[in-house]
């Protein structure tokens, strides 16, 4: 189940391999725009290689005394187009992080709307969430600034060095030695960023979980008083993200002054070991001011590669946690889409359902909920599952809708195998009221059309009207289009239950699953659901778990659970009579089918 707790969602990290793989996988579709920018940037980078050569000719030109003009006029173009081309360059690069940005969040979000049922159990939403959200905006960085300042930095860097030789290899020697040792101690400190980022990324999904939890729960942590202790929660996740970021923060700085710090070293050095040579009449001056002036060069390649490779080992803790999500199970997809019938058209009968000898548990290791269960129901009206709570009747509904996998049996529907079923045409043909009757955010039309956007307004109208809706929606400031608030706030419990009912209804279904679908109705509007499931009942195949008996005492078969097994099945009249688990819950709830007006 859903906790609030830390994460564990059995991760590991992926491999230096699979992180640079992963990230290919989503650089890929834009690998044009990133080359262009690529381009751009070493145009730019090409303007800032050729300015120390420029400067160095214009030495030369004024200690032998011709003019400077053109040179300066050359320089100046140089410049001017060398920023247009970059900035142009870079716009392209930001479009693009936020195309994979976007792709990323596309591929993520269907995947997870299509996680198998035990997966979202295991693994807590809000965690889920913060993959979407704050670890496809680090993928942002990395997936294209971080490929292209690599490229530009080590590109412009190489061509310095070989400029830079051919002015002096002696100084070029001193420079390299400086930039290793400065670049060794940089190299210890990025595995650190890297662990730092994946520390916080956990710490914020950490955060959304607690966040979830307090708001699905709202009324219930204020009524309880809890304010405090869940705003402390929060502010505990918060603390942890807060002090990783920092530890992060710590080492960034480290690495982003190391390129500065190495090209300060060295200029000194060069500045020392250049003026003897200049003493000793080994090179001109303007050979050294030129030297000098690639020595401050190297800031920017430097500074691009040490940032490119910060923003991988951020970007490495994002992709390993998006990539865990890509791993995780999913329902199969089909390309069959199930048709829902329109109004006039005809309906396939009901369905029939069938248990052979299922076994069922979530897990291996863990215990079994459903022990040989079997049953069969041939179709039309309503059978009923009772027993007490944990008995497994909840658990009929999850496998006939494969929210789980049966572990061992078959589970038939019209006598084929749920499994051998398209998915979307074997729930096209269910109706599924949940025991929680949840409302989405969104108008009262936008969920009574959720399992149907198909449906006419004369269909919503008759469904309202079934549904005893139609007081409700007249009530309504805006009727059908009225806001429900989040998760149907502005509705009360009974009011939700009937939403739930009238959205299954609209689906036109040949199977209708009700868990629990009247336990928050008053009497009357009860009575007049049980008179439309009795009604819907003569068309459809109804199965309906309760524990009110008087929801069930007109049902064709109830079914009696007890500890994972079928304990029995009859009517109820004959399950009063021959079954004692039975008598005594009918017993103890002061619940018979006498006195009571049937639908």
């Amino acid at each position: 189940m859903n906790t609030a707790s830390a994460p564990t969602t059995d991760e590991t990290s992926l491999s230096a391999r699979g992180t640079v793989r992963a990230l290919g996988a989503y650089v890929r579709p834009h690998r044009w725009a990133v080359a262009l920018g690529l381009l751009c940037a070493l145009v730019g980078a090409a303007g800032g290689l050729l300015q120390p050569l420029a400067t160095k000719v214009l030495v030369d030109r004024l200690a032998s005394g011709g003019t400077i003009a053109g040179i300066l006029l050359a320089l100046t173009v140089l410049v001017v187009l060398g920023t247009a081309v970059e900035a142009f360059g870079a716009y392209v690069l930001e479009r693009t992080a936020e195309s994979v940005v976007l792709a990323a969040r596309r591929t993520l979000v269907g995947r997870l709307l299509r996680l198998r049922v035990a997966e979202w159990e295991r693994i807590p939403p809000g965690d889920l969430m913060s993959r979407v959200t704050s670890d496809t905006t680090l993928l942002r960085a990395v997936s294209t600034q971080a490929v292209v300042s690599a490229a530009t930095g080590a590109v412009a860097f190489v061509a310095a060095v070989v400029v830079m030789a051919l002015l002096d290899v002696v100084l070029l020697a001193v420079t390299l030695g400086v930039v290793v040792l400065v670049g060794g101690a940089v190299a210890l400190v990025m595995p650190r960023i890297a662990r730092a980022t994946e520390r916080s990324q956990e710490a914020v999904g950490e955060i959304s979980v607690a966040l979830e939890r307090a708001f699905g729960a709202f009324r219930t942590v204020k009524a309880s008083g809890a304010e405090e202790r869940e705003t402390a929660r929060v502010e505990a996740a918060a603390r942890r993200a807060w002090r990783h970021g920092v530890k992060g923060a710590k080492w960034e700085s480290v690495a982003g002054s190391a390129d500065e710090l190495a090209v300060q070293l060295a200029f000194l050095a060069v500045l020392g070991v250049g003026g003897a040579r200049v003493a000793a009449g080994e090179i001109p001056v303007s050979t050294l001011i030129a030297f000098l002036l690639y020595l401050f060069y190297l800031i920017e390649p430097v500074s691009r590669l040490v940032d490119a490779v910060s923003s991988y080992q951020e970007g490495a803790a994002a992709i390993s946690r998006i990539a865990h999500v890509e791993r995780l199970s999913t329902e199969p997809t089909d390309r069959h889409k199930g048709v829902l019938p329109r109004q006039g058209t005809a309906v396939p009968g009901p369905a029939s359902v069938h248990f052979e000898d299922v076994s069922f548990r979530y897990r291996a290791g863990l215990p079994y909920i459903h022990r040989q269960v079997g049953f069969e129901v041939p179709g039309t009206g309503m059978t009923a599952f009772v027993g007490p709570s944990g008995a497994g009747k909840s658990t009929v509904f999850a496998l006939i809708e494969r929210f789980h996998e049966a572990t061992g049996g078959r589970v038939l529907v019209d006598g084929k195998d749920v499994r051998d079923w398209p998915l979307p045409e074997l729930r096209s043909a269910i109706g599924y009221v949940e025991q929680d009757a949840p409302v989405l955010a969104g108008t009262l039309r936008e969920n009574l059309v959720f399992a149907a956007p198909g449906a006419t307004d004369d269909d919503i109208r008759h469904v309202l009207a079934r549904t005893k809706l139609a007081g409700l929606v007249e009530r309504l400031p805006d009727g059908l289009d009225t806001p429900v608030g989040h998760r149907g706030s502005k509705l009360s419990g009974g009011e939700r239950q009937r939403v739930a009912i009238a959205r299954a209804l609209l689906r036109r279904p040949r199977l209708l699953l009700l868990d629990e679908a009247t336990s928050q109705l008053d009497a009357v509007n009860e009575l007049a659901l049980r008179d439309v499931v009795a009604e819907v009942a003569r068309e459809t195949t109804v199965l309906v778990v309760a524990h009110r008996l008087s929801t069930v005492t007109d049902a064709d078969r109830i079914v009696v659970m007890d500890a994972g097994r079928v304990r029995t099945v009859g009517t109820h009249e004959e399950l009063v009579a021959k079954d004692e688990l039975y008598a005594q819950l009918a017993a103890t709830q002061l619940l018979t089918s006498a006195g009571r007006p049937r639908g």
